[in-house]
């Protein structure tokens, strides 16, 4: 499947195929049924590549959503969208001691983002209370070290750099993530095995696998080897 890669090479995402588009409009509705709208004025996205999901959030909620990634090359393209007034994007790396450091928000999301600060996760996800709100919540999509495509990609040494994977980024299972968040003092946190709907397969499998997959995701031992794992946790009273 054809992959669109930052400006130094490594893959960051998956053509928008139609595939790819109905998985990532999935995901993004995801984060919005997670929200609570009457409280929700400012969402985070870290990792926004070209801009789709903050696009798809900002149009749903109509809360103000700031999409940041490291690549100025992605946000130039997503800054061509058509433009929402209450969306901005930045290039702007959130593990910056100064970055935002006036702004809260109350949700800051993203998808497949975690798993690329596998090392440093502890000081990233301290990065990310600081940004939140009291009683802010953290939404995130990650791939799933238990689904057969993400073991072979993720711990094959050829097929790593098959897929032009990052040095520092790693695939993690339920049990780590949960492990981190409560070291990094988040509460509530829910974490669940989600999606069996893969970027770039074929169209006619599409409606198949999400019709399988809204099944698989129920039944125990089998739910674990979705591509995903699906976060939420919140911050915790200071």
């Amino acid at each position: 499947m054809a992959s669109i890669k930052d400006n130094r090479g490594f893959n960051q995402g998956f053509a928008l195929v139609k595939s790819t588009e109905v998985r990532m409009r999935r995901r993004a509705d995801a984060f919005v049924r997670e929200m609570n709208m009457k409280q929700t004025r400012e969402i985070l996205e870290i990792g926004c590549g070209t801009g789709e999901i903050a696009y798809w959030v900002a149009e749903r909620t109509g809360a103000h959503v700031l999409g940041i990634d490291l690549c100025a090359p992605f946000i130039e393209k997503a800054r061509k969208r058509s433009p929402l007034p209450n969306l901005q994007y930045q290039v702007m790396d959130f593990n910056q001691p100064d970055c935002l450091f006036d702004q809260k928000f109350d949700y800051i999301i993203g998808n497949g983002i975690l798993h690329h600060l596998y090392y440093t996760l502890p000081v990233a996800l301290v990065n990310i209370r600081r940004l939140l709100k009291p009683d802010g919540t953290l939404l995130f999509f990650e791939p799933n070290i238990y689904n057969p495509y993400c073991t072979l990609i993720f711990t094959v040494p050829f097929l790593r750099v098959k897929a032009r994977l990052e040095p520092t980024e790693m695939a993690f299972s339920k049990r780590f993530i949960v492990h981190r968040l409560y070291e990094a003092n988040f509460t509530e946190i829910h974490v669940t095995y989600k999606d069996f709907l893969l970027p770039g397969v074929p169209d006619i499998l599409i409606n198949p696998l999400i019709l399988s997959g809204d099944i698989l995701e129920h039944i125990p031992v089998l739910n674990k080897m979705a591509q995903s794992i699906f976060i939420k946790a919140k911050k915790s009273h200071e």
